[in-house]
């Protein structure tokens, strides 16, 4: 992260505990790179960057203002300068960044500027990619994958994990059919199932992930095409399998003779243990992508697709219009060869351990699901909240939230429970946008 951020990050706690009161003037960037003992230019990038969070607000002729957020009015009488930001403070986006990433990326894709390596990058790319490519993403995936190793004659591309993940979708599961998955599970493959035609069908889950008794029990009451799902990190439970309810599943999916799409798109965070691609490889069709390890901004989804169900995955990318961006694919093999996804995954490891323990403190004494290096956490409501209004209640002090009805499959078992991201604010902002949660929960405001 540049140092500019930092500052801007300082700024923002100011603002958002109060020191920094709404209606509130800056000083001059020149008095404010006096002050800090930085470049003028610097401090024109800590202004822009507090008015693209929707922290201040600037007027022509006058200066730089703080601008009033949701649930917040200037107490000395002054009239807001701006209407209040829309959700100043997102705990439902979740694209973490770290120090000095830009810089790292940066410098990958300098040479790829060049005119002869810029029209190789932009011709067009099949859903195979290219040889280099294969090659880095196989190095890349079987780094956070224990002893198992990504073969790269089976790997496939999309411009995202997401498309990715429609592509294998499309090509296991007819229109009509059912889709076996996590009682709660990534929003996106409801959406992605409703556009296809795909009957969801919800699996329950414990404390250790999904139960191959629940898989096997659906499959008898009506036959299953395929089963998604999330071993490692679920999104939104943090919940990863342990070896020997992985080995279990991958048995049951065995004798069931059904394929399984795997989501490892958060697995870089926690490195070391098998996929079930490794335990189940004959029918896994393991999804990764960069969104969530260097950038959203220009990514790449990846598939490790068994040669059985390769060309029907491949067909299913080129119909869907899902194959890769070539610039965004010749970017990754570059960041790949020079180490910069593992650098980034390494600091983002550690950026999460220390949002999860800022998140445990913060909120002492809620009932909390999460695992110790995730960006996520899942949030029982106590007493009487519903999650609707807590989320309601949370959007009036100007911080989103997901309420666990995004994720549940059965919109009749819904919890009352949030999901509250922690990757997408400073550490301040964040402590105290916990903060203020926490006192909503506290307030006993939520029966009805």
């Amino acid at each position: 992260m540049d140092d500019y951020r930092l500052i801007a990050d300082e700024v923002a706690a100011d603002i958002m505990t109060g020191r920094l009161r709404p209606g509130g003037q800056l000083p001059t960037q020149r008095a404010f790179a006096r002050r800090r003992g930085i470049a003028a230019s610097t401090a024109g990038r800590v202004y822009r960057e507090l008015a693209r969070r929707g922290l201040t607000v600037g007027e022509v002729g006058r200066g730089t203002f703080v601008r009033a957020g949701r649930g917040t009015a200037a107490d000395d009488g002054r009239i807001p300068l701006a209407e209040p930001a829309d959700a100043p403070i997102d705990l439902e986006l979740n694209y973490p960044t770290v120090p000095g990433q830009s810089e790292l990326l940066a410098a990958a894709l300098a040479p790829l500027l060049r005119a002869d390596a810029l029209g190789e990058a932009l011709r067009p790319v099949g859903a195979a990619g290219t040889a280099a490519a294969r090659r880095a993403f196989a190095d890349l995936l079987s780094t956070d994958a224990g002893d198992w190793g990504a073969d790269p004659g089976e790997l496939l591309f999309a411009g995202n994990g997401r498309q990715a993940v429609a592509g294998a979708l499309a090509a296991l599961v007819p229109p009509g059919r059912r889709l076996g998955v996590e009682a709660l599970t990534y929003p996106v493959v409801k959406a992605v199932a409703g556009q296809l035609g795909i009957r969801l069908v919800p699996l329950a889950v414990d404390e250790h992930g999904l139960r191959p008794d629940a898989l096997a029990a659906a499959h008898r009451a009506a036959p299953l095409s395929a089963v998604y799902v999330q071993p490692r990190l679920h999104n939104p439970l943090g919940t990863s399998l342990p070896p020997e309810r992985a080995a279990a599943l991958a048995g049951e999916l065995r004798r069931l003779d059904l394929p399984v799409v795997e989501d490892a798109i958060w697995s870089f965070l926690r490195p070391g243990s098998a996929p079930l691609a490794a335990l189940a490889p004959e029918r896994t069709v393991l999804v990764d992508s960069l969104s969530k390890r260097l950038a959203p901004g220009l990514t790449t989804g990846v598939a490790v697709v068994p040669d059985a169900l390769r060309e029907r995955v491949a067909g299913a990318l080129r119909a869907g219009g899902w194959t890769p961006n070539g610039f965004a694919l010749e970017a990754a093999v570059r960041w790949i060869g020079d180490g910069t996804p593992t650098a980034v995954a390494a600091a983002k490891r550690a950026d999460a351990t220390a949002r999860q323990t800022l998140a445990r403190e913060v909120l002492a004494g809620q009932r909390l699901r999460a695992d110790p290096c995730s960006y996520y956490l899942w949030w029982e409501l106590p007493g009487a909240w519903r999650a609707e209004t807590f989320v309601a209640a949370a959007a009036r002090a100007g911080i989103s939230v997901t309420p666990a009805a995004a994720f549940a499959v059965d919109p009749r078992s819904t919890p009352s429970a949030v999901r509250v991201g922690l990757a997408s604010p400073p550490l301040p902002v964040l402590g105290w946008a916990l903060g203020v949660l926490a006192g909503i929960a506290g307030a006993g405001e939520g029966g009805g």
